[in-house]
């Protein structure tokens, strides 16, 4: 009779045989795996891998010291819902129809590369914030796994009040337990931190941070102990990305599976605050990138300064995985592999031609009359930022009297609309919330910031007109309607949220509307168009 202890060593290694194998077989695929972290509203330079101090991002630092850390990485266009659908797709927004816009009903047409993959031997799956916000549904309605299928039943009990409650590591455990063995597995970690809104004092209170911590508070606003207190309430979100990050790392270790897989790292585009997100400044496109994969990045622990956008992540995936983009179903793509800097030698910029970006908005939220948006479309080239804002008259932000409803609400907006009135402090709302001029150009070199506008200085008049005619001769290759005098179809997209619809000229006839992203404190109290500055 086997004694007790035996019966056990049986029984274990039984168990095990079947885990053994697994990984065996996942060791031994040629395909990598895929992981793409994204978070909702992260900053480029919030990391302690870029140097920040009152940001500790461990997980992230790690996949940039094992991996690349890349610092001009840009998004097409800084609001969720289109820089997403960029990613997807490999194309630029004005070259995605409705999916231009935020908010929108997203065309059939434009696959996924999420979607391709599945379609060709991945297991592909997602946890919480995928594409959207808006109306993604295939030809018979039905809703679509632009991301993959959803594994999100796995709930904890959060840091703070402000930060949501799926237990991301958990939702990725699950995945990888019903990951077939023989297939490799793609997956979109799409965690809502740091969206607003926020816990406010939690960055002091329960991060253990420092008011005194930030060493410098941006140009275009007050630097005041509530804006400070802002950012270090966004900083401990980021912290808690990442920390769901790390484990998800040592979940794969465990497996042994990281040499095989391919782990990006990013954000959608820069912080929920005033002339951050929903623009298109340093502060709105530029993004921070972190790439990782053991077996296929030569000379890791380098910095990358090549310009990348989120176009090119799509072909990346594609050619990683060996799918040719005829065999993808996806629409041509405008952006091009990075494979070439996984294999690249150290050293600066890798590929001479990666030497500029092109980016550009329509309508993110609604708030101006007709639904309209804030056209702009910009090139990023060897540190200069060049903006053409097609429709100057326009607020920026939405109607002030609408609540200014591209910029989230939060601390750090209240206190720049307060600074409408005070004659002292004015300047930072002008930045923030005022009309803007019909061309822009900022030395991102001297001034990071975007305050001092160059684009009427004669020095740089021979650079802006060489930049300007750069970014229509590449936008007219991209067949942008805009560039042909069809801007309008963009306006004529309708807004996916029927209940919100027309939301300037209901509000202003007295309807009760509640845009639930802004403070009613966000709402002027009257039109500002001849405003003088007086209460």
């Amino acid at each position: 009779m086997k004694s007790r202890a035996a019966i056990w060593v049986i029984v274990a290694l039984s168990l095990a045989a079947p885990l053994a194998n697994a990984n065996n077989q996942a060791a031994n695929r040629k395909q990598p795996n895929i992981l793409l972290a994204i978070a909702d509203d992260w900053g480029y330079g919030n990391a302690s891998a870029y140097g920040c101090k009152w940001t500790k991002t461990p997980a992230f630092d790690r996949i940039a010291r094992e991996g690349l850390l890349f610092t001009h990485a840009f998004t097409p266009n800084a609001k969720c819902a289109p820089s997403r659908a960029c990613l997807l797709t490999g194309r630029n927004s004005w070259q995605l129809e409705a999916a231009c816009n935020h908010i929108c009903i997203f065309p059939t047409k434009f696959k996924t590369y999420c979607e391709a993959l599945a379609d060709h031997g991945y297991f592909v799956g997602k946890t919480m914030k995928g594409w959207g916000p808006g109306v993604a549904n295939d030809d018979n309605g039905k809703p679509r796994l632009m991301a993959g299928q959803p594994f999100d039943a796995k709930k904890l009990q959060p840091t703070t009040k402000s930060i949501g409650n799926t237990d991301y590591a958990g939702n990725f455990t699950d995945f990888l337990k019903a990951a077939p063995a023989e297939k490799p597995w793609c997956f979109w970690y799409g965690s809502v931190e740091p969206h607003r809104a926020y816990e406010y004092g939690s960055g002091v209170a329960k991060a253990g941070k420092k008011l005194s911590d930030i060493e410098r508070v941006p140009g275009y606003w007050p630097d005041n102990e509530t804006v400070r207190n802002d950012m270090l309430d966004y900083a401990l979100e980021i912290e808690y990305f990442d920390s769901h990050l790390g484990k998800m790392l040592d979940l794969i270790s465990e497996r042994g599976e990281l040499d095989n897989t391919l782990v990006v790292v990013t954000s959608d585009h820069g912080m929920p605050f005033p002339r951050c997100k929903g623009n298109a400044y340093e502060a709105s496109n530029h993004v921070p990138l972190a790439i990782m994969w053991p077996r296929g990045i030569q000379s890791p622990g380098r910095k990358v300064a090549d310009y990348v956008s989120f176009v090119d992540l799509a072909p990346t995936f594609l050619e990683v995985t060996g799918l040719s983009l005829a065999d993808s179903g996806l629409q041509p793509m405008v952006g091009r592999s990075i494979t070439d800097i996984f294999v690249a030698a150290p050293g600066g910029r890798t590929n001479p031609a990666r030497d500029h970006v092109l980016i550009g908005q329509e309508r993110h939220d609604i708030g101006r009359p007709h639904d309209w948006g804030y056209p702009i479309r910009g090139i990023v080239k060897n540190d200069l930022l060049y903006l053409h804002n097609y429709e100057p008259t326009r607020w920026p932000a939405c109607n002030p009297e609408t609540g200014y409803l591209n910029c989230d609400g939060g601390a750090t907006k209240t206190v720049v609309l307060q600074t409408r009135t005070d004659p002292n402090q004015r300047q930072f709302w002008q930045l923030c919330f005022g009309k803007r001029p019909g061309e822009e150009l900022y030395d991102l070199k001297r001034d990071a910031d975007c305050v001092n506008n160059l684009a009427d200085d004669p020095q740089y008049a021979q650079l802006k007109r060489e930049l300007h005619e750069q970014m229509v001769f590449e936008l007219k290759q991209q067949e942008d309607p805009r560039m042909f005098g069809q801007g309008h179809v963009f306006e004529d997209y309708p807004y996916a949220d029927a209940a919100l619809r027309g939301f300037y000229e209901r509000y202003m006839s007295g309807e009760k509307l509640r845009a639930g992203w802004v403070n009613l404190t966000d709402f002027e109290p009257r039109p500002l168009d001849n405003d003088s500055g007086a209460k």
